[in-house]
């Protein structure tokens, strides 16, 4: 390997890190270890290959990133963060923590949101402001668009303030 082929593998970009922060979220929403996922691909992925591309500090094939989407069952926009409609809805909702536990259908949900606590080590414990990031990966989660999305923490009474009262 030349030396540089080898700084593109340890050397962090913006793009690889912030693919590899939503890889982590995911798998960690999903309660899965970096060995759980290497057992659950029957070892398409290894352990540390996985650690390395969360981290950073591997770069993604365009074939591997669709891969790995597909084994998250997410799109491949949810990973590379694309928007996509010129409307992504509210920039950031408030989300309340006691109410949302209370829904068994939110278990996805609640486990992402526990990731997004961890993440940020914001403890407070009743409220959470998730971002535009965030309810992607929440659409993804629930396999719904961002208005499906909204509706559904709406009903769950899991939405501190309104959509419309955050524009």
């Amino acid at each position: 390997m030349n030396n540089n082929q080898e700084e593109e593998d340890t050397t962090p970009t913006s793009v690889t890190l912030e693919v590899g922060r939503r890889l982590r979220s995911l798998r960690k929403a999903r309660r899965m270890s970096l060995d759980d996922v290497e057992r659950q691909s029957s070892g398409r992925w290894s352990a540390s290959a996985i650690g390395a591309y969360e981290r950073g500090f591997r770069t993604l094939s365009l074939p591997r990133l669709h891969e790995l989407a597909e084994f998250y069952d997410v799109p491949v926009s949810v990973l590379l963060g694309e928007q996509t409609s010129t409307h992504e809805g509210p920039p950031k909702l408030v989300l309340d923590l006691e109410a949302l536990n209370r829904v068994p259908e939110a278990a996805p949900v609640q486990r992402f949101v526990r990731s997004i606590i961890v993440e940020r080590g914001d403890y407070n414990g009743r409220v959470l402001t998730i971002r535009r990031d965030d309810l992607r990966a929440i659409c993804a989660l629930l396999q719904t668009d961002i208005a499906d999305a909204v509706t559904r923490l709406e009903a769950w009474g899991a939405l501190v303030e309104s959509p419309s009262t955050l524009s």
